[in-house]
């Protein structure tokens, strides 16, 4: 049987549920400078080792020669079973981890299309912007990618809602403060 409205099945062999993989495990922003900027963990890791993972991943992405002469892939494995899928806009890197049988490729499409959207909400985003508006661009994060996976692949709609929560936010503080 499939239930749609919990995303599991039982499995025809006994009556546990099945839950199906996470295309995305983790999604980490990170500066040159070995900042981290936006942080997402889709998948269970035990708080106290997310600074000690972040830690390993930014040390191994940032220990690689990142000038533009440079012909090394931006796909890595990490412990074994997953993938690091990165890549460099300006002075951020975008890193997600998937498991190794995802589609490498398909990753590196879905942060192009955070960043798309990061750019078209921004205005040519930089690193300030994701410093100064943290809430807005984890706001973006989640309309974009729920659970570790896709959910909205239209930049125009994820803009949209965003908008109007800048728009429900800008009336409610008014509203509070007295101004008109």
């Amino acid at each position: 049987q499939h239930n749609n409205s919990l995303l599991l099945s039982l499995s025809p062999f006994s009556h546990t549920p099945v839950f199906p993989k996470k295309m995305i495990h983790f999604l980490l922003l990170i500066s040159r400078q070995g900042k981290v900027r936006l942080s997402k963990f889709y998948t269970h890791h035990a708080t106290s080792q997310r600074p000690h993972t972040t830690k390993t991943i930014t040390n191994l992405i940032l220990s690689r020669p990142s000038s533009s002469s440079s012909k090394l892939c931006n796909i890595l494995e990490y412990e074994g079973d997953k993938k690091l899928v990165f890549r460099r806009y300006a002075s951020l890197y975008f890193i997600m981890c998937i498991d190794a049988s995802d589609n490498e490729l398909l990753a590196m499409e879905l942060i192009q299309h955070f960043v798309e959207i990061l750019d078209s909400y921004f205005d040519n985003v930089c690193e300030l912007d994701l410093i100064f508006n943290f809430h807005k661009a984890y706001y973006l994060l989640d309309e974009v990618f729920l659970n570790g996976e896709l959910v909205e692949s239209s930049k125009k709609a994820v803009l949209r809602v965003c908008y109007a929560q800048d728009t429900l936010s800008e009336t409610s503080g008014s509203a509070v403060s007295g101004v008109p």
